[in-house]
């Protein structure tokens, strides 16, 4: 597991956390929303991306924690 932390451009509601691998969605700005949360790999990561892509919103920022936080 990995820890992530993305940045998007808009507000998205908290009920799509779910479908976006289980990352927190919080609204941090008029205009963004940060998901955080652990992740199982970069496939998983790579599969939200893809998510938050057809939903046609734009990523600000991408953090991925060094180490694994969860041995």
């Amino acid at each position: 597991m990995q820890d992530v932390e993305i940045i998007i451009k808009g507000q998205i509601d908290t009920h799509w956390s779910e479908w976006l691998g289980g990352l927190q969605i919080a609204h941090i700005a008029e205009d963004q929303s940060k998901l955080s949360g652990s992740i199982a790999d970069h496939a998983t990561l790579y599969g939200i991306l893809t998510k938050l892509r057809d939903l046609d919103l734009n990523l600000v920022s991408l953090e991925l924690m060094e180490g694994d936080h969860h041995e």
